[in-house]
C-alpha cells in the first residue's frame, strides 16, 4: 500500500512539473510576440530620411497691387516704344498686363515673354507652352525690354496692321478696336479688356508724356498734337505707312543717296517702324 500511494505522488508531481513547463512555454512566446512589437532600431542604425517637400510657390499681392507693380516697372519702356514707334503706350501697358496676368503668367517668369508672342519666323531662344494647342512654341527673351521691342516690331512690320499708324498715339479707343479688327485677338471683348484696363489704371497718362502740372491740360494736349505733326528737330525718322526714301529726303532737305549711306541701306526698301539716322 506505501509502494502505491509513493507511487501516487511521483505521478502528481510529474503532472504539476509537465503543466508548469508548458505555461513557461506559452508565456515565453508571449514575450517574444511582444519583443518583435516593440523593437526599435539599434542607435548606430540612422533613421529613415522622409521625401523633400517641394518648395511652395511665390506668393503674390492682390491683381490690383500686381498691376500697379508692373505699370510702374514697364511704363517708361512703353513710353520709349511709343516715341520710336508711335504705338501708344497706354496699348501696349494694357496689353502687357492682359496677356502676362500682370507680369505673373508662366511665359513671363520662363520667357519673359509680355504678349505672348509665338514662334512665327522667330531664330531666337524658345519654350513650349500649352495654349491653343499642347506644347506650343512662344519665343524666349533674355530682358523684357527685348520683349516690349519685339511687341513694337511684330505690329510695325505687318501690313495688316498699318492702318493703325494713321491714328494718334492718343487715340487708345481706336488703336484697341483696330487690334481686333486686324486680328491680333479673336476675343469678341479683347477692346473692352484693354479699354477698361486702360481708363481704371489711367494709363491714358503715359500716352501724353507732358509734365505732371500740364498732363490733363486741354491746351497741352492740343500743343502735343501740332508738335506731333510738325516736322521732327530730332536726327532720327521713324518710318510711317506711304514713307519713301525721296519723300523722307525731300522732308528733311537731304539725299536719298545720304540716307541711304548713314544707315547703310543696299536698296530702296524701307520697312514701317525701321527708324533712320538723318544727317
Amino acid at each position: 500500500m506505501k509502494k502505491f500511494y509513493r507511487f501516487l505522488s511521483l505521478l502528481l508531481v510529474a503532472t504539476l512539473l509537465v503543466a508548469c513547463g508548458g505555461r513557461k512555454k506559452v508565456v515565453t512566446k508571449k514575450k517574444n510576440e511582444d519583443r518583435r512589437e516593440v523593437y526599435q532600431p539599434r542607435p548606430d542604425q540612422p533613421a529613415a530620411t522622409p521625401p523633400k517637400q517641394e518648395k511652395s510657390a511665390p506668393v503674390y499681392g492682390t491683381y490690383t497691387e500686381s498691376v500697379e507693380g508692373y505699370i510702374q516697372t514697364y511704363a517708361s519702356i512703353a513710353q520709349e516704344e511709343m516715341k520710336l514707334y508711335h504705338i501708344p503706350a497706354s496699348i501696349t501697358l494694357a496689353q502687357g498686363i492682359l496677356e502676362s496676368g500682370a507680369g505673373r503668367g508662366t511665359l513671363v517668369r520662363q520667357a519673359n515673354n509680355h504678349f505672348g508672342i509665338k514662334c512665327h519666323d522667330w531664330t531666337g531662344e524658345k519654350v513650349y507652352h500649352d495654349d491653343d494647342r499642347r506644347g506650343e512654341c512662344f519665343r524666349k527673351y533674355k530682358q523684357a525690354k527685348y520683349s516690349f521691342r519685339d511687341h513694337s516690331l511684330f505690329l510695325a512690320n505687318r501690313s495688316r496692321y498699318a492702318f493703325l499708324f494713321d491714328l494718334d498715339t492718343d487715340d487708345y479707343k481706336g488703336w484697341a478696336k483696330g487690334l481686333r479688327k486686324a486680328g491680333y485677338a479673336t476675343d469678341r471683348r479683347y477692346p473692352d479688356k484693354l479699354i477698361d484696363l486702360i481708363e481704371r489704371y489711367e494709363l491714358y497718362r503715359y500716352d501724353a508724356d507732358l509734365p505732371d502740372s500740364s498732363r490733363y491740360s486741354d491746351a497741352a494736349i492740343v500743343e502735343r498734337k501740332i508738335e506731333s505733326r510738325s516736322i521732327p528737330a530730332a536726327e532720327t525718322h521713324t518710318v510711317r505707312k506711304g514713307d519713301t526714301l525721296y519723300s523722307i529726303a525731300k522732308r528733311y532737305n537731304t539725299t536719298v543717296e545720304n540716307i541711304k549711306k548713314t544707315n547703310g541701306l543696299d536698296s530702296n526698301n524701307i520697312s514701317i517702324g525701321q527708324v533712320l539716322n538723318i544727317k
